[in-house]
């Protein structure tokens, strides 16, 4: 399955394998005043197929953010590390939360360099987590 555009089909089951989460920053479809896109791991311009496993759920600002780009420089180590890949990855091995779940924390290079990169703590995100914590809406998964 590597058609040139995402058809209705395999946009739902992307979304519904997302659970209606953006597969980065983890926003809530339901609580987004945007749409969220399908976007492409690996994007076409770099060969990336139209499939499932290519395939993420996105909110506007992950997907703006990320646009073409795969791998961005670790703030910590000012070496080149690969974004969190959805697929291939599991958030849990990248990612914590802080205390009140308001910030995501990258423990390893690729969640560190992904957090920066697709600005996963952006302002607008983390206050709505925080409202969302505070009515037991937050964290989704």
């Amino acid at each position: 399955m590597s058609s040139a555009r995402v058809t209705a089909e395999l946009r739902r089951l992307v979304i519904a394998r997302a659970k209606y989460c953006c597969e980065y920053c983890v926003s809530q479809v339901a609580f987004s005043a945007q749409s969220f896109s399908v976007e492409h791991i690996i994007p076409k311009h770099k060969s990336g197929p139209t499939s499932l496993d290519n395939l993420a759920l996105a909110c506007q600002g992950c997907n703006g953010s990320k646009h073409i780009k795969t791998e961005g420089s670790d703030p910590i180590t000012q070496q080149a590390a690969p974004f969190f890949h959805p697929r291939k990855q599991l958030w849990q091995e990248h990612f914590v939360w802080n205390e009140d779940y308001t910030l995501m924390l990258g423990v390893t290079p690729i969640g560190r360099v992904t957090i920066v990169e697709l600005k996963l703590n952006r302002g607008g995100v983390v206050n709505l987590r925080g409202a969302l914590f505070a009515i037991r809406k937050h964290p989704p998964i």
